[in-house]
């Protein structure tokens, strides 16, 4: 029997629903054409990806987008006689509709279909691999995964030139406050964008905009900033860095280590061992 050399991993997100990320490393597989319901965002990692799609015959080299619509019919294989390597995600329609409609400027807009496929944009592929980092690798938050989700909407729009986003609202700073006194009342909770833009009474992609906007950080760097504050404290009164880790919701303690020493420049147990007696 031949040896398989080609290897397919499917990962599904944690936290975003009907969000999932294939890595692949391909040298003796073909797809036959089939479309997905969802919209496919990859990126080439290695090698060449061939494959027919609207009409077209297509060659992604390395570091290329991929980007297929709902219902968008396709192939793939390897081309170029090296093996091939790349990484998709794959993201339904309502995960999307509100992150295009806030960039399109538009009330609704379920139905956004990118004009291209192949895309030669660092923005939106390091986008795409931040996406697929979060997911394969089980790290981060849900603020995570929403905020690389948006990143990847608003560039393609952008790209398409319907960039329109809505007009600024009065009176954000009393919204945004309510959503910072949420942030500070749920500190040890997985928080969304959804529960932040609730609190703020404002939609999920303008309250992001505003947010940047008034504070210069997105509504996850800020929730990450509000933790470690907090966990600062928390070592002032001797509790051990990794239960301080476990409590602010830090993947593991290598994870606190690294967001730590970014604010403080030196690691929890560096910082306890310096101001308790």
């Amino acid at each position: 029997m031949a040896k398989q050399t080609s290897q397919f991993r499917f990962f599904k997100s944690r936290h975003v629903p009907e969000l999932t990320v294939l890595q692949a490393a391909m040298s003796d597989f073909r797809y036959d054409p089939h479309a997905h319901e969802e919209y496919a965002f990859g990126v080439t990692l290695a090698g060449r990806q061939d494959f027919f799609s609207s009409g077209q015959y297509h060659r992604s080299p390395p570091g290329n987008v991929i980007q297929f619509n709902p219902g968008e019919v396709h192939d793939g294989q390897s081309g170029g006689g090296s093996a091939l390597g790349y990484v998709m995600t794959y993201v339904s329609p309502a995960q999307l509709e509100a992150a295009f409609a806030d960039a399109t400027g538009h009330e609704s807009n379920e139905s956004f279909r990118s004009r291209d496929t192949l895309i030669p944009d660092p923005v939106l592929r390091d986008a795409i691999l931040e996406l697929a980092r979060l997911v394969t690798q089980h790290v981060g938050s849900r603020i995570d995964q929403e905020y690389a989700l948006y990143r990847i909407a608003t560039r393609l729009v952008q790209r398409d030139g319907q960039f329109n986003p809505g007009a600024v609202v009065g009176r954000s700073d009393a919204l945004l406050k309510r959503a910072r006194e949420y942030v500070l009342a749920h500190l040890e909770e997985d928080m969304s964008l959804d529960d932040l833009s609730q609190a703020a009474h404002l939609s999920k992609y303008h309250f992001l905009r505003l947010f940047r906007q008034q504070f210069g950080m997105t509504p996850h760097q800020y929730v990450i900033n509000c933790r470690i504050n907090a966990a600062r404290h928390a070592l002032e009164t001797g509790e051990q860095p990794s239960a301080v880790a476990m409590r602010y919701g830090f993947a593991d303690l290598s994870h606190f280590n690294r967001r730590f020493k970014r604010i403080y420049a030196m690691t929890p147990y560096q910082y306890q061992r310096a101001v308790t007696p």
